[in-house]
């Protein structure tokens, strides 16, 4: 360093000197401890393990999400009455009530009416698949009274008349109560 550069860093000096009055380094000094107490408690407080996460909310793009579904629930808050919740509050009530109700009106005996009626559906389509496919198996009917004979004298059939004349009378018992 020449005689020069050494002349003019001590004017530096002396004119930092005189530009700092007393109680600018009074708050310069207060400004550095206070910074110095909100570093050390941020260390404390871990704030340095969530850095990693924080910066990775920054890179995806979610940290500005996140606000934004902030500012829309603070939103929502200011925006909802108290009448609304009121009336939010007696819909949910209500809306249990109701629940509560079917459940004790026998919700459980419905659903286990409805899988019985399922299963006897399901009989019913596979009996009249099988007829179905009986039926295309056999040559068609000679037809006269010597074949309707034939067919009476067979006591599966006759038990099958039987049947299907059981079940009609039960749909006109079940037709004449309504």
């Amino acid at each position: 360093m020449d005689e020069t550069q050494a002349l003019e860093l001590e004017r530096l000096v002396a004119a930092a000197r005189d530009s700092l009055t007393d109680e600018m380094v009074s708050r310069l000094g207060a400004t550095v401890a206070e910074g110095l107490d909100l570093l050390d408690k941020v260390n404390r407080s871990g704030v340095g393990g969530a850095l990693p996460a924080i910066s990775q909310l920054v890179a995806n793009g979610d940290l500005d999400r996140l606000v934004a579904l902030a500012r829309t629930y603070g939103a929502a808050q200011d925006a909802m009455t108290d009448e609304m919740v009121a009336r939010l509050a007696e819909t949910v009530a209500e809306s249990l009530s109701l629940i509560d109700r079917m459940n004790r009106a026998g919700l459980d005996r419905l659903v286990g009416s409805i899988e019985r009626l399922a299963e006897v559906l399901e009989h019913t389509v596979g009996a009249l698949e099988a007829a179905d496919l009986e039926m295309k198996a056999q040559p068609a009917a000679g037809g006269g009274f010597g074949g309707l004979w034939a067919l009476m004298r067979s006591p599966e059939n006759q038990e099958t008349l039987r049947f299907l004349l059981a079940f009609g009378r039960g749909m006109r018992r079940g037709k004449a109560s309504r």
